[in-house]
């Protein structure tokens, strides 16, 4: 009987994220019909079943779920002695898997992903934007070799290395323009469009106005900056947002622009990674890209 290859734990790793056939095929980049019989292989092999099947999604079964810290630490291992090889070369090369959130995907990754790949042509770079928490997760099961988010993370098993700071502006009707910049006290009696549960922007945005999440008060969440904007120029309430995405999101609202005085919000973006990664210093110079073309001009 063969055993186990390294391919289908990638592919069982890849289902049990996504939860759906069709998804995980395309993340691994093979048809849906080849990802399922590679499982099916892999289940005989074992003699037992790693999924549930649904009618829409898949859910693992009691071996599978143990199974699956195995299986990620052993990929993971795999995945530092190649890096340890790219290491070795001092260079970029080959894949590098970048996560990022949501607020900085837009608005940072078309200039970052030209510089990276004007330095580095060939470099085979694989991005995934989705929330904080699920970066540091994939990030410690070593499906991500890094990611930027907002500091500090403060995780004892990650290094951080920050980038730029930037500022939080407040966006109003386009009629508001003008009127006095409220206090965070004021802020707090207006009806604050934020984020839905699980952005780390909302909760900065919280804390600037010294709310807790589970405070009562009149909102609506929205899923994107962009949604937020667009409710915020419809007259449903105002919003923080930052600075980065003020030129992408405020073009086609009729929404203004107030920026707070000094001590305003703020946030810091930064890269983190493994401690125990081989690639430190390919990711410290990985780094370096990024804030330049960060605080380079916005795209055209």
């Amino acid at each position: 009987m063969n055993g186990v290859t390294l391919k289908q734990m990638r592919y069982f790793d890849a289902l049990a994220r996504q939860g759906h056939f069709g998804r995980a095929a395309d993340i691994c980049a093979i048809s849906q019909p080849a990802l399922s019989m590679q499982i099916r292989e892999m289940e005989r092999t074992l003699g037992t079943a790693l999924f549930e099947r649904g009618p829409r999604s898949v859910a693992l079964t009691g071996f599978g779920e143990d199974l699956l810290v195995r299986v990620r630490e052993i990929l993971r291992r795999v995945d530092e002695v190649e890096d340890m090889a790219r290491a070795v070369r001092d260079r970029l090369a080959g894949r590098v898997r970048i996560g990022v959130i949501p607020t900085v995907a837009p608005y940072l990754l078309p200039r970052v992903v030209g510089a990276i790949a004007a330095q580095h042509p060939g470099l085979d770079l694989q991005l995934r934007e989705t929330l904080t928490s699920r970066l540091l997760g994939e990030l410690s099961d070593g499906a991500l070799d890094t990611a930027i988010v907002a500091l500090p993370i403060s995780e004892p098993a990650f290094e951080e290395a920050p980038l730029f700071t930037e500022d939080f502006v407040l966006v109003r009707p386009g009629a508001d323009a003008g009127k006095p910049v409220p206090s965070p006290e004021r802020l707090r009696e207006m009806r604050l469009l934020l984020l839905e549960e699980g952005h780390c922007f909302r909760d900065q945005a919280l804390s600037f106005c010294n709310m807790t999440a589970s405070a009562p008060r009149e909102m609506m969440d929205g899923s994107s900056l962009s949604t937020l904007v667009q409710m915020v120029g419809a007259g449903l309430g105002v919003t923080l947002i930052p600075e980065m995405a003020v030129a992408v999101e405020t073009r086609s609202a009729d929404v203004s622009i107030a920026r707070f005085e000094a001590p305003g919000p703020q946030r810091t973006i930064g890269m983190i990674w493994r401690r125990s990664t081989p690639l430190a210093g390919q990711l410290r110079d990985l780094g370096a890209i990024v804030k330049e073309a960060a605080l380079g001009a916005p795209p055209q």
